[in-house]
């Protein structure tokens, strides 16, 4: 027999184009079929151009499909698309049939217009400063100099990075996209870093000229003229941990600096303003320094210039910030902006989010509530962070339990909260078992999620005839599972789920419940067993982030009227336990003792109650304990106000500035993720070593040099020359960002010494 015979090649007509794992399109006698599913989602003539469009807008915005899976199906780009997402959500339905040609009733730009353009852009202004002249955006300028010849300059590159492209950083509102040759003649006697290379008055300005004496700005802020001092470098050789430079590219695409300056505007009259600080918490974190105390065991003159203050922020400085921030109480508006601004570039990795909570053990001196630690087996005093990871197990955002309150309590607002951020998008919610409730997963299916979790208690084995071996590729990589696939039914049958059990060789069965029945099993199985890799980030912010580590010391006020768990009613009932047992043990001494009764002994039963008694008074007497205990009891309520149980006041540790903190890590650990995308094709072992070679780079010594617009930052070999290849390439992509430094006109310009 053939091989041909054994595989059948199969293909899908030509007439039928497939979306996704469950959706396509089929097309016959002139029209198509937009099927989902097996359900008919639309249909329309070949042709009818608004028909279509109004399908593909349907596949996306009810969570189908992905755009760029839309587009590519369809014949359109992915910006298409976006543009009748635009236009439906203006105007509808009627929006999208547009007439052709030239829009009516738009002024077409007039010669004289672009005669002033011409002229603008000749004398040397920027694109910006030339469409607030002429009163149009600032496209409609770039637009207009491209049809008139003009070059393209400062071109727009991207790089690949995991689940898009990391965005390139935009110049300072003002300032000019022209090369050197075209160079913008600087101020004499100005400061370099301030050159008239920018002309946006939006950015901070310095009247200091030395870097290494900033009393003009100290003074300044002093009186209350000055919001943040404006990043001034020097030209240096060897600067220790200068290699951090790296990551601003990343950790300007995060949207850390301008989700920040939305909501917390500013810090008031101050040197180190909102943006130092900011910079400075998310570069610690990349230092791993671990808390403000950290920053005593390091050079302030050597951390400030990379920071380009003269001086790093001391503890008490940043401590004081911290508690600057707290006071606003933004942390959680903080957070949702930057999850906002994780989905809109990375939306197509949030199709699964892995919820799961991170307990932080606490020692202090204060009396909080305990929590299960699960890698101590113990119960000890902590707090409870629950963290949202997307598919690639990236963090997305994270909220602190109140009284670490367990995962069924906690899940509905977390849904809650990412409805907000997802719209209309139908996600799946994967979570461990500490979140199984029959009731909790109605509410998740009402609230237009799927989810995937393990099943919880004892379950029916599964014989072994059905079990069949499945396949699934992911990334390159095959998954090989032996899974049985049935339909069950929970809360008395009005819960209908479908349970996916896994069988490993030594017969152990692992069952799983989802609501998806598009995805295979072997894909069921594998986004189940994925959720390790929520884990395994716990585990790395917890050794190299120090995500445990207590940042401040304080206490505030809890809910005197929290109810929690009565002790006295836990001793009756552990007593009342103990009593069964009791008896269960004489009932089982007085049946044995019948049992081996002998007959020619005591040959009635009121002879062997007579020869024992004193066991059956014992027994009277252990049953009459456990009826007194029940009525006990049943008198005591079984939860009471936590402050009923204890004479000082209920405090909880402040909240506001761990949050912070964790936002801080969580933005450095995406950073760091970026560049290892970007490092990914240029270094063979970056699964094994990727990380451990960028926090490296990250503490490598680097030599600043200043021109009028840029900022170059040479890092020192690193220990091996394949290391060293690889960062000199990681430095090339990052220079065709063309990144300015926050709050700076200066471009970032990254090399690195080759070993001679």
């Amino acid at each position: 027999m053939r091989q041909d015979d054994l595989f059948p090649e199969i293909r899908n007509p030509e007439s039928t184009r497939v979306i996704n794992d469950r959706c396509l399109v089929r097309t016959q006698e002139g029209h198509s079929v937009v099927l989902v599913s097996g359900i008919v989602l639309a249909q329309y003539a070949v042709g009818d151009q608004v028909a279509e469009a109004h399908a593909m807008v349907t596949l996306v915005e009810q969570g189908w499909a992905y755009q760029n899976e839309v587009a590519r199906v369809f014949g359109y780009s992915a910006r298409t698309l976006r543009r009748h997402q635009r236009r439906v959500e203006e105007g509808g339905l009627a929006a999208l049939c547009l007439a052709e040609g030239y829009p009516k009733g738009r002024a077409r730009q007039p010669p004289a217009r672009a005669r002033l353009i011409d002229r603008l852009k000749a004398q040397g202004h920027s694109n910006r400063e030339i469409a607030r002249r002429v009163g149009v955006s600032e496209v409609a300028i770039r637009k207009s100099l491209r049809r008139m010849g003009w070059p393209q300059t400062d071109p727009q590159i991207q790089l690949p990075l995991q689940g898009g492209s990391l965005p390139k950083s935009s110049s300072p509102a003002g300032c000019s996209t022209a090369t050197e040759s075209a160079a913008a003649v600087p101020i004499p006697g100005a400061n370099p870093n301030l050159s008239a290379f920018c002309s946006d008055q939006s950015l901070p300005t310095t009247s200091d000229t030395d870097p290494t004496d900033r009393s003009g700005d100290r003074l300044l802020a002093r009186l209350g003229l000055l919001d943040d001092a404006a990043p001034l470098f020097g030209s240096y050789k060897a600067v220790p941990r200068a290699g951090v430079l790296l990551a601003v590219p990343a950790l300007i695409a995060s949207g850390i600096f301008q989700c920040a300056q939305k909501i917390y505007r500013s810090l008031g009259p101050a040197f180190f303003g909102l943006r130092t600080t900011f910079l400075t918490l998310v570069l610690m974190a990349l230092w791993r320094i671990r808390r403000p105390e950290g920053l005593k065991e390091h050079c302030p003159e050597d951390l400030g210039r990379v920071l380009g203050v003269d001086r790093a922020p001391e503890v008490k400085t940043l401590r004081r910030k911290l508690k600057r921030l707290a006071a606003f109480g933004g942390a959680a508006d903080l957070g949702k902006a930057l999850a906002q601004q994780r989905i809109a570039q990375r939306g197509q990795a949030v199709g699964f989010l892995y919820v799961d909570g991170h307990v932080r053990v606490y020692h202090g001196q204060h009396r909080l509530p305990k929590a299960h630690v699960a890698r101590m087996r113990l119960s000890m005093p902590a707090t409870s962070d629950y963290w949202v990871n997307d598919t690639a197990g990236e963090p997305l955002f994270v909220v602190t339990a109140e009284a670490n309150a367990g995962l069924v309590k906690m899940l509905p607002g977390i849904l809650g909260e990412m409805r907000s951020l997802l719209g209309s998008r139908r996600a799946t919610v994967v979570f461990d078992r500490g979140g199984f409730s029959p009731a909790l997963f109605q509410k998740i299916l009402e609230a237009g999620f799927d989810l995937l979790t393990y099943r919880k208690g004892r379950v029916r084995r599964i014989p072994a005839r059905c079990f069949r071996e499945h396949r699934t590729r992911v990334q390159g990589r095959t998954f090989t599972y032996r899974l049985a696939d049935q339909e069950v039914r929970l809360l008395k049958g009005k819960l209908r789920l479908r349970q996916v059990t896994r069988q490993k060789d030594d017969g152990h069965q692992t069952p799983i419940l989802t609501s998806r029945r598009d995805l295979s099993a072997a894909q069921v199985a594998y986004r189940m067993f994925n959720r390790w890799r929520q884990e395994n980030f716990f585990k790395y912010l917890r050794d190299e982030f120090a995500l445990d580590a207590l940042v401040e010391y304080a206490v505030v006020p809890d809910d005197p009227n929290r109810e929690v768990p009565n002790p006295l009613w836990a001793r009756l009932d552990a007593q009342l336990h103990q009593a069964h047992a009791q008896f269960d043990r004489l009932q089982a001494e007085y049946g044995l003792e019948a049992f081996v009764n002998v007959e020619r002994q005591r040959r009635t039963m009121r002879g062997f109650r007579t020869a024992h008694s004193q066991l059956a008074r014992k027994i009277e007497e252990a049953w009459q304990r456990i009826l007194q205990l029940e009525a006990r009891r049943a008198k005591v309520p079984r939860r009471v106000p936590v402050q009923s149980l204890r004479s000082e006041p209920v405090v909880k540790l402040a909240p506001e500035i761990k949050h912070l903190t964790n936002l801080t890590k969580m933005v450095a650990y995406q950073a760091e993720s970026q560049l290892l995308d970007v490092l990914a094709p240029h270094y063979a072992r970056v699964q094994n070593e990727g990380r451990t070679l960028l926090q490296a780079a990250f503490l490598s010594a680097a030599d600043l040099e200043v021109t009028e617009r840029e900022l170059r930052v040479t890092l020192v070999p690193q220990s091996s020359p394949h290391r060293t290849r690889a960062v000199a390439a990681l430095c090339e992509q990052l220079n065709a960002l063309n990144t300015v430094f926050p709050g700076s006109p200066l471009r970032i310009r990254y090399a690195i010494h080759t070993p001679s």
